[in-house]
């Protein structure tokens, strides 16, 4: 999965999205804070390749994406909107294929909404470049676009500023791609190329203030580290273990803090947390919970009364567990529960 799959709606219950064979399921809470559904089928009964990628937008309403077979050897995309957790999804609806002749899936898909709720959709496509497709303001979807780049690697990161415009992020072989929209509903430019060590797959970006995103990555010797474009990379600590990390804004006490969290080598639930864009303050990781699959992924989000919530989810066990931060000063959890 790529993007928010752990998010708070624009009702206050909080809702996951889980891959399941060549199906999308969706779980949310009955009400904010309460029992939690059973996973239905989200967008009909459409089969699906076994990727997603979900970005929200600030009217609180999910944007989902996936590949879908359309003949032997041949995909295409589809999205589907999600106005409420604890209702049914809109059907799956194709997108089409960033080549105009079709081809198979040529990457996973990144997903991010602008302030006039327009879902923008990402891909890497075959020739190792980014193409683009968005939302029309009243209904239906612009053509496709070409942002060109070169050895574009798979797990693009899509997020939107508090500005409401949309900004990616991608890696290459030698370094990490930015695009950002110059104003609203214009198409992302290319701004600049850092040249920096970088694995493959470990992309996350969070907007951090009113004019900035923050890209988290690990780069190639195990070190965590935060990028804004105009600046330069800051080494925060040693990355916890090997996947993405997810990263939230919460307060903490009375401060504007960002919020790491990472499955971590010994398996379980890595935490750090320093002030958001002060870098220099330092982080270190606090591990919590029990010991995780292999496969676990970890996600953060704040809950109606803006508590920090964080949720883990393993695809092979489908099992999903939850914690949410005391309310007591500090980074105090509850203990981890079974959903």
């Amino acid at each position: 999965m790529n993007g928010e799959w752990f998010l708070r709606g624009r009702d206050g219950r909080l809702g996951v999205y889980q891959l399941s064979g060549d199906a999308v399921l969706c779980r949310a809470e009955r009400e904010p804070g309460g029992p939690w559904t059973t996973p239905r089928k989200v967008g009909g009964d459409q089969e699906l390749h076994p990727v997603l990628a979900v970005g929200q937008g600030a009217d609180g309403y999910a944007h989902l994406v996936s590949w879908r077979p359309t003949s032997p050897g041949e995909s295409g995309l589809v999205h589907s909107t999600h106005f409420r957790p604890h209702l049914a999804a809109l059907d799956w609806n194709p997108i089409g294929h960033p080549r105009k002749r079709g081809g198979d899936r040529s990457g996973t898909p990144a997903v991010a909404v602008d302030a006039e709720g327009r879902a923008h959709v990402f891909v890497r496509n075959d020739g190792g470049g980014v193409h683009m497709v968005a939302q029309r303001e009243k209904g239906g979807w612009e053509p496709w676009v070409d942002l060109r780049g070169s050895k574009v690697q798979d797990g693009l990161a899509a997020v939107t500023g508090e500005s409401g415009r949309i900004e990616l992020y991608a890696a290459v072989p030698d370094g990490i791609l930015h695009w950002r929209q110059e104003k609203a509903g214009a198409e992302p430019v290319r701004t600049e190329t850092l040249r920096t060590p970088v694995r493959p797959g470990t992309l996350y970006a969070l907007a951090t203030s009113p004019d900035s995103t923050t890209l988290f990555y690990t780069d190639t010797g195990g070190d965590l580290c935060a990028w804004r474009p105009g600046g330069k990379p800051v080494t925060l600590l040693p990355a916890a273990g090997s996947g993405p990390v997810s990263a939230v804004r919460c307060e903490l006490d009375g401060h504007d803090c960002t919020l790491l969290a990472q499955r971590s080598a010994s398996g379980r639930v890595a935490f750090a947390a320093y002030p958001s864009e002060l870098e220099s303050a330092g982080a270190w990781w606090t591990e919590s919970g029990p010991r995780l699959p292999v496969d676990a992924r970890v996600a953060l989000a704040t809950d109606q009364d803006d508590r920090v919530v964080a949720a883990t989810l393993s695809p092979s066990t489908g099992a999903l567990l939850l914690t949410r931060r005391k309310d007591e000063p500090g980074l105090a959890l509850q203990a981890w529960r079974q959903v």
